[in-house]
Formats: C-alpha cells, sequence, structure tokens
C-alpha cells in the first residue's frame, strides 16, 4: 500500500474534489499502462489518497508516482488498527531485521479525537524503538525515520517518504500546445506546465529533407521522457524547410527569425485549434538570445489569437539547466542535431523588430508565393506520432 500526500489541491476549497479525483484517475491511468498490472484501487483518506492495489512490484510502482504531477510526497506503507499497542507490535515485526545507530519518529494526527497527541505519540513509539533497537533518537540527522498517521480506525506506518513533483494534476488546468525544438528550454517549460495541470500537444517543426532527421529523433525521445509526466502524449512533426527556403527569398535577413516565429506560431495555433487547446506555449526567455527580446516576442505574439505562455521568460539559463537534469531531459537536448533554426539562420538578427516592418516583409513574402497554401501543405504533410 501506497499513502499519498497532496499539497497544493488540499489548498482549494469548494473545487477539491475535482483535483483530488482527477489525480485519483491520473495516477490509476498511469499505474494500469505498467506491466502486470490489471486494476488499481484508490481509497480517498482526509487529506490523503490511499493506493491498496496495484499488482506490481513496490519499487516499479514508486518509480511511476514520483512522476505524477500533484503527488507532493507518497509512502509505501503497513496498516493497524487505531490502537497504539497493536501499532508497536506491528511495528516490531518490521523493525528487527533494521540496522541503524540513531531515528526519529514523526507522527502525523490526521484523527483529532485519538487520545494522544502527536508528540505524546512520538515519545511512546520512540522509546519502544529504543528499547528494541538500542539505538539513539537523534531529531535532526537520523539515520532512519520511522513514520506514523493516525486515521479515523486505523493508524499507518512507513519507513521512507519519497518526493513527488507537486503541483496540479494533469488535465486539471487544460491543453495546450507546446512548440518543442530539441533543446534545452522547450521540455523544461513543458514540465513546468505539467504541473500547472496542463495536458500538453507537442509540435516540432523539421526542416528534412534540407537537413538531416537528428532533430526529429531527439523530439521523439523527449516525448518519450515527458510522457512518463503526463502518459498519453501526441507529437506532430511539421516539415517547414520549404518555408524557411521562401522566406529567405523574400524577407530581409535581419527579419527572418522573427518571420519564421510568427510562421511557427500561425501553424501551431492551426493545431491547437484542431486539438481543442486553449494556449500556446513556448520555452523562451527573456534576453536568452538575440531573438528573445520584448520587442520581438511582442510582435510574434501579434499574430496568435491564443494566449502564448512562456513559463522560463524570467529564469536564468543555468536554472534551467539544473531543471533540465533534475527531470532527466538534460542528456537527450544537448546531443548533436541538426534542426531547423540552424537553416539559413542570419548572422545578426533584429533585437527590436517593429510590427510595421515585419507585416511589410510578410506582404513581399505573399508576393511571391501564396502563404496559405504553403502552410495548408505543410499541415497536409505533417507527421502525427500517439505515445499511449
Amino acid at each position: 500500500m501506497f499513502v499519498i500526500h497532496y499539497h497544493e489541491i488540499a489548498l482549494k476549497k469548494k473545487n477539491r474534489p475535482f483535483f483530488v479525483n482527477k489525480l485519483a484517475e491520473n495516477i490509476r491511468v498511469s499505474l494500469e499502462r505498467l506491466e502486470g498490472v490489471e486494476k488499481v484501487k484508490i481509497e480517498k483518506l482526509p487529506g490523503r489518497l490511499l493506493l491498496i492495489n496495484y499488482g506490481s512490484s513496490t519499487s516499479i510502482v514508486g518509480q511511476k508516482l514520483a512522476k505524477i504531477p500533484g503527488i507532493a510526497n507518497f509512502m509505501p506503507v503497513f496498516e493497524t488498527p487505531d490502537d497504539l499497542e497493536k501499532l508497536k507490535e506491528s511495528l516490531g515485526k518490521k523493525i528487527k531485521n533494521q540496522k541503524f545507530g540513531s531515528f526519529r519518529v514523526t507522527t502525523q494526527r490526521g484523527d483529532k479525537t485519538f487520545p494522544m497527541t502527536s508528540e505524546e505519540v512520538n515519545r511512546e513509539v520512540g522509546a519502544f524503538v529504543q528499547q528494541k533497537t538500542g539505538a539513539r533518537v537523534d531529531l535532526k540527522n537520523p539515520e532512519f525515520t520511522v513514520f506514523v498517521e493516525i486515521l479515523y480506525k486505523r493508524i499507518f506506518f512507513s519507513f521512507e517518504k519519497i518526493q513527488g513533483v507537486g503541483g496540479l494534476p494533469v488535465g486539471s488546468s487544460g491543453k495546450i500546445v507546446s512548440l518543442l525544438s530539441g533543446g534545452i528550454d522547450s521540455p523544461v517549460a513543458s514540465f513546468k506546465m505539467f504541473t500547472r495541470g496542463c495536458r500538453i500537444v507537442f509540435v516540432h517543426f523539421h526542416s528534412f529533407p534540407y537537413l538531416d532527421i537528428s532533430s526529429q529523433e531527439k523530439t521523439v525521445d523527449l516525448v518519450k521522457l515527458l510522457d512518463e509526466y503526463q502518459g498519453g502524449s501526441r507529437l506532430y512533426l511539421v516539415p517547414f524547410g520549404d518555408i524557411q527556403k521562401r522566406v529567405v527569398l523574400a524577407v530581409p535577413e535581419k527579419y527572418r527569425v522573427v518571420v519564421y516565429r510568427r510562421l511557427m506560431i500561425s501553424i501551431a495555433e492551426r493545431i491547437a485549434k484542431k486539438e481543442k487547446a486553449g494556449a500556446l506555449l513556448t520555452g523562451e526567455s527573456l534576453g536568452q538570445v538575440a531573438s528573445q527580446t520584448l520587442e520581438n516576442m511582442s510582435v510574434v505574439d501579434e499574430v496568435a489569437s491564443l494566449l502564448v505562455l512562456r513559463p522560463l521568460v524570467g529564469m536564468s539559463k543555468e536554472e534551467i539547466i539544473n531543471m533540465a537534469k533534475k527531470i532527466g531531459s538534460y542528456d537527450i537536448s544537448i546531443l548533436h542535431d541538426q534542426d531547423c533554426c540552424q537553416l539559413f539562420m542570419p548572422k545578426s538578427p533584429a533585437t527590436k523588430s517593429k510590427k510595421k516592418d515585419i507585416e511589410q516583409a510578410e506582404d513581399e513574402l505573399r508576393k511571391s508565393i501564396n502563404l496559405d497554401e504553403m502552410i495548408k501543405d505543410a499541415l497536409h504533410n505533417t507527421e502525427v506520432k500517439d505515445y499511449l
């Protein structure tokens, strides 16, 4: 069994049941995808969930729970009746083969009618453990911790509390479309929005056959990794090379990046509307590169009717890299690839683009091609991959 704690959900009031139900559903769906798991049983307890039946090894289930947004922490637990003598009896059997020189007892009393306070339980259980093992009490740096949770007519205890990713359960805040480049930033941006409760559809722009397929391969690996946090992902692989080639012929060099970004946003928005998504997501960070300035971001956003989210906008590159390493995307992101950003890139992109200059450049582009038809062709030739 696992006792699963949520933190941010507990701050909700009238809407709390919705978030709790969504978290329980996500846990059930995620675990039932594991090999050997047939049916998951989850019980709702005050301020927590109890995972009762999962049909797979505790370690495998624990690895999956650690990646489900909405979970603050969780513990593999043993259960006894709400009687301290029964608790000590069961605890004694479990610790007899444990080796430790120091310990502490940490009690949470969910049932306030229980006749002893948390501190009184700590002292009595601590005295029992000390008598059984001879270990000393150390409240600051113990080698071993006994976690006790007292609920109505039942007590749970554990020797391990595992941190989750926290936040809100995926799907509780709607669906968005992430422009996934294959670099370091956009996977981190996607992860951050998982923990804000968003379900994400991924869109990657590539320049094959002008460049090789390495960016697509890397993006597939990133989506497989990110899918561990949401379960059930979709990836759109959009051919962008022909559009870039036409932009180069008609648009002044310094404005190419902004025009590229506006076209990507336009295409991603069409996919978002198809997917019934409510916003777009990018991994941009203010001032990180020449194209990511307030002026350029503002001009890019002019073409979007949907909200464009930039959760990394105030983060430094070091902060983003640290988070990428934490979620496991960094080693994939730094692999060499040929992404569409490398194709026909200007030496000195404009940092303070003006709307009228970009629109004038796009008007010149429309004189040479039917831009709407090119966008339709790109969408028609887009490959869609589902990860279930």
